[in-house]
């Protein structure tokens, strides 16, 4: 056995090594992510097992021609109001930019269990029906009365 066996054994053995880290690097970093993502739709489904809401009221005011939502928060999960939508006569209002407030407080973005959402919105005729739509997509449906 010569020398140039013995070079392109070395040759071979260290592509070997190569394409063995390089494979075991892609291998790793690819099931990492796939774990990540489970992990976080599996924390996505909880969420949306815990959120529920109901809504109490759907009322038009003719002489101000507002729409008054109460929604209450009877799920587990503390949702947020600026993740939260309603949907008027097909029509997306966020309700950040509706006059909204939570037990009375304007200020705040959390909206607990147990607590009640009141949302004020200029409309200009009344719709048949509202929903709301939470953050983790969980929804309620009422007709205004």
């Amino acid at each position: 056995m010569g020398f140039g066996v013995s070079g392109s054994t070395a040759i071979i053995f260290l592509g070997v090594l190569i394409a063995t880290g390089t494979l075991y690097t892609a291998t790793s970093n690819a099931t990492e992510n796939v774990l990540e993502a489970r992990d976080a739709n599996s924390e996505r489904a909880l969420e949306r097992m815990n959120t529920d809401i109901s809504i109490t009221n759907a009322t038009y005011d003719t002489g101000t021609s507002n729409l008054t939502v109460n929604v209450t928060n009877t799920g587990a999960e503390t949702l947020s109001v600026d993740e939260t939508t309603l949907l008027v006569d097909n029509a997306h209002v966020t309700v950040p930019d509706a006059n909204s407030s939570v037990e009375g407080d304007t200020t705040t973005d959390l909206w607990y269990a147990g607590q009640n959402l009141s949302i004020v919105v200029g409309v200009s005729s009344e719709p048949p029906r509202v929903k709301v739509v939470t953050g983790t997509g969980v929804a309620a449906t009422e007709v205004v009365s």
